[in-house]
C-alpha cells in the first residue's frame, strides 16, 4: 500500500511509525513510557495466605505483560491498615501499588477509630483480581446438617452456638453478624488468628462450626473431616457441586464474598491507571491463571477501575449497619 502514496506521505507515515516500532513488544509497547522501572506491589499481610499467594501470582504476570519487574512487599500491621496506608501516602505515579483486600477496604474503616487512609478518596482502584466464596463447615457430630437446622439449633441452644473465623472484623466474622441480623440466629463469634487452626478444632470438636474460604475448607469437606453447610456464593462452587448455596438453603439473595484487588494512591494518572488495568484483564482471561486462582478458591474476574470502585462503595455501604449493630470496635 505504500507505494500508492506520494513520497512526501510515505516519509511522514514512516515517520509516525518509528515510536512504535523501537518499543519492546509486549502490552507495555502500545502504551509508550510506563513503565520504565520496576513497580512493587504491597500486600499489606504476612507472606503465606491466599491474599499474598494471589498477589505473587498475579505480580508474575504482570511481569510478563508489562515488560518490568513487578514484585510483592510485605507490609503487615493493624489488619492490612499500615501496608494500605503507606499505599494511601506513596507518589501517584503507578509505581507502587496496593493488594487490596475487602476486609481492609470495606470492613477495617467501620471498626477502627482511626486509621490512616480513606478507601474511597485515597486510592485510584485498578481493578479486581476476583472473588473467593466463603462456606460455612460443621463438626461431624452436630445434630445440624443443613443451614436451617444449624440457625434453628443456635436460637435453641442457651449461650447460642459457637463459630470460629480467621479474626474479628473479617469477612467470615461480618457474615454471621449479616446472618444473625437477617434470621434473628444466636450464631456467637470465636476469633481466631487465622482460618487454619479454627478448621483444625471444628474437627476435633472444640467448636461445633467454621465460617470461611472454601480454598482451605476443601481438604476437609473432600476427606469427611467435616460436614459442608453451604457456601454464601451465588451459585455452588465447581469443586465442591454437592454443597447447597445459602440461598438454596432459605437465606433469600444472601451472597458474600470476600475479594482481592489492586489499586493505586489516589491521582495517578488515567493513562497509567488504563495500562495497568489492561495488563491485570489480559491476566485474568488467561487459562492457567484462572485455574491457578481457581486452586486457591478464587474466582477472576476481569473488569474496568470503576466497577472496582463500585464494588468498593457498596461493600463499605453494606457492611457499615452490620458493624454498628453488633458493635465491633478494635484498636490500633
Amino acid at each position: 500500500m505504500l507505494h500508492n502514496l506520494t513520497r512526501g506521505a510515505r516519509r511522514a507515515l514512516l515517520a509516525a511509525l518509528v515510536p512504535f516500532c523501537c518499543l519492546a513488544p509486549g502490552l507495555a509497547a502500545s502504551q509508550g513510557a510506563f513503565p520504565t522501572k520496576a513497580i512493587r506491589l504491597v500486600v499489606p499481610f504476612a507472606p503465606g495466605g491466599v491474599a499474598d499467594t494471589s498477589a505473587r501470582l498475579i505480580a508474575e504476570q504482570l511481569t510478563k505483560r508489562l515488560n518490568q519487574q513487578v514484585y510483592v512487599e510485605n507490609k503487615a500491621g493493624a489488619s492490612g491498615n499500615i501496608g494500605s496506608g503507606f499505599v494511601a501516602n506513596a507518589e501517584p505515579d503507578g509505581y507502587t501499588l496496593l493488594l487490596g483486600f475487602d476486609g481492609t477496604l470495606a470492613i477495617n474503616p467501620h471498626i477502627f477509630e482511626k486509621i490512616p487512609f480513606d478507601s474511597v478518596k485515597d486510592f485510584a482502584p485498578v481493578g479486581k483480581i476476583g472473588d473467593a466464596a466463603l462456606i460455612l463447615v460443621a463438626n461431624p457430630e452436630l445434630p445440624a446438617k443443613t443451614l436451617q437446622q444449624v440457625l434453628e439449633l443456635s436460637r435453641q441452644r442457651e449461650g447460642g452456638l459457637g463459630y470460629g473465623s480467621s479474626g474479628v472484623g473479617g469477612t467470615p466474622h461480618i457474615g454471621g453478624e449479616l446472618i444473625n441480623q437477617s434470621t434473628g440466629s444466636k450464631l456467637m463469634h470465636i476469633p481466631y488468628k487465622g482460618g487454619g487452626q479454627a478448621l483444625i478444632d471444628v474437627q476435633g470438636g472444640a467448636i461445633p462450626l467454621v465460617f470461611t474460604a472454601v480454598a482451605g475448607a476443601y481438604p476437609f469437606v473432600k476427606s469427611g473431616r467435616v460436614v459442608a453447610i453451604g457456601v454464601a456464593s451465588a451459585k455452588r462452587v465447581e469443586s465442591l457441586p454437592d454443597v447447597p448455596t445459602f440461598i438454596e438453603g432459605g437465606l433469600p439473595d444472601f451472597v458474600l464474598y470476600s475479594w482481592v484487588g489492586i489499586l493505586a494512591p489516589a491521582k495517578t494518572p488515567k493513562p497509567v491507571i488504563d495500562v495497568l488495568n489492561q495488563a491485570l484483564n489480559a491476566a485474568l482471561v488467561d487459562p492457567d491463571v484462572v485455574a491457578r486462582l481457581d486452586k486457591l478458591g478464587i474466582t477472576a474476574t476481569p473488569g474496568t477501575p470503576a466497577q472496582y470502585a463500585e464494588q468498593i462503595k457498596r461493600d463499605l455501604d453494606r457492611y457499615g449497619p452490620v458493624v454498628k449493630a453488633a458493635r465491633i470496635k478494635l484498636d490500633e
